[in-house]
């Protein structure tokens, strides 16, 4: 287990991890894309924060290989980082597909995923910082929040596709858009997974 007072350095990449993460979701919700400049500003950026969790994983991973006993079982741990880094992949996914189809304009559905995306991202911080400090009892009201906020986005998925149907006349953009809004919740669906993977940890442990 984590050691309470007591540097871990597997308690310290994830912390790493989930702060690469905060600061990925909190610049996408800052930015004001308006132009094709600023969208390939804004892909690059991404792009670096991504590469950034890359090598976090890869120190992890060298970590976990070198290490004979781990705090929590080494699967897990392991496990953790790679959904947390699943959910920064799918970030990057989406600025892609933001510069590929060239949107200088996010809808208001697009802004709210990625709204819920940083909220998600501020309750996996919550958690994990949890986890660190051995306080297992209250990690579970976290992975609620995660599970809620995928419900919501499953929501504003239907409520999203539903209107870009009834709205938008260009069947190219209908598909374009249709592929954003399913790659925006299937980011929230990563942390659904980073949340369940949570709720193991804690019952394993606890």
């Amino acid at each position: 287990m984590f050691s309470k007072g007591k540097k871990d350095k597997f308690s310290d990449l994830l912390l790493n991890i989930i702060s690469n993460l905060q600061q990925t979701t909190k610049f996408c919700v800052e930015q004001d894309i308006s132009n094709h400049h600023e969208l390939q500003i804004f892909l690059e950026n991404v792009k670096e924060f991504e590469s950034a969790g890359d090598e976090f994983i890869q120190r992890i991973t060298k970590e976990l290989n070198q290490t004979f006993i781990t705090p929590i079982d080494r699967e897990d741990i392991l496990q953790l980082a790679l959904h947390i880094d699943d959910v920064l992949d799918g970030i990057e996914h989406i600025a892609a597909l933001f510069e590929m189809y060239s949107v200088t304009s996010l809808t208001d559905q697009m802004k709210k995923f990625l709204s819920i995306t940083h909220q998600c991202a501020a309750e996996i911080s919550e958690a994990v910082t949890l986890l660190s400090l051995k306080k297992l009892q209250s990690i579970p009201a976290h992975s609620l929040k995660l599970k809620e906020h995928e419900a919501n986005s499953d929501n504003l998925l239907r409520t999203a596709v539903k209107n870009l149907f009834a709205t938008e006349k260009d069947p190219i953009k209908i598909i374009q858009y249709k592929d954003i809004y399913e790659s925006l919740e299937g980011i929230v669906d990563n942390c659904r997974k980073v949340a369940i993977t949570l709720d193991s940890i804690v019952m394993k442990n606890a």
